[in-house]
């Protein structure tokens, strides 16, 4: 397939996890090694040929856009739901008139990751293949990350389709907050907030939820211990 141009990036949560750091800016424009977490997150998807990124916005709404009005190397839709925030799925679901009908990639803000081997989006890209799959997830091998203070999200089979963690102790892999979707996904979805976990439940149940395991070191920035962890880890190497 032609890789996706088109993004959207989930930045309309409160950040409430993330205090005192959000207390007078939204999460997304909270800095990491001096540069915004947003601007992390766009930085990989020009880089991976995205050229279009849609962006939800709710608390600080406006500081987010005049920070993203500065920005010239690709263009920038706001989402905006200040009325009411509407979770991962409503979320996409609210923008789908923003994002076209072709396969997007979404991407949450917290994550910053450390490449190694083949690039990480385009590979992806690679993988994504609608015969087999609805919805493919980037996830991360919990032994080479930080910030994540879960038990894992999923186990993987052999043909990388996933299954939820359930009832176990610990599963190997975390989800970094990237996937690649069809918009059209939501259709059949209310106008309302709503998390994307019951449609991920329900792709499951037809073996439609894959998953691609990245082979760099993952952070999830989250709250200020893992933002101090991530600024060391990039500082240091």
């Amino acid at each position: 397939m032609n890789a996706p141009t088109t993004a959207m990036v989930l930045a309309a949560g409160l950040g409430l996890r993330m205090r005192p750091l959000t207390l007078d800016r939204p999460k997304a424009l909270v800095e990491v090694n001096g540069r915004a977490l947003i601007d992390h997150v766009l930085d990989r998807l020009v880089e991976a040929g995205v050229t279009r990124a849609v962006v939800n916005v709710h608390a600080f709404a406006d500081q987010v856009e005049a920070h993203l009005a500065a920005r010239r190397d690709l263009d920038i839709a706001i989402s905006d739901e200040r009325a009411g925030l509407l979770d991962s799925g409503g979320g996409i679901k609210h923008a789908r008139g923003l994002l076209g009908e072709a396969p997007i990639i979404v991407a949450n803000i917290d994550s910053i990751w450390i490449e190694q081997g083949a690039p990480t989006l385009p590979a992806l890209v690679e993988a994504w293949d609608e015969a087999r799959m609805d919805n493919l997830l980037l996830l991360a091998d919990l032994e080479r990350s930080l910030g994540f203070d879960g038990s894992g999200d999923f186990f993987r089979d052999l043909e990388g389709r996933l299954t939820p963690r359930g009832e176990a102790a610990r599963a190997p892999f975390g989800f970094m907050g990237v996937q690649i979707l069809r918009p059209g996904l939501f259709a059949d979805t209310p106008e309302a907030a709503f998390s994307i976990w019951p449609t991920w439940r329900r792709l499951i149940a037809k073996g439609r939820l894959h998953g691609t395991v990245f082979d760099g070191f993952w952070m999830h920035v989250g709250d200020p211990a893992a933002h101090e962890a991530a600024e060391a880890r990039l500082r240091h190497g």
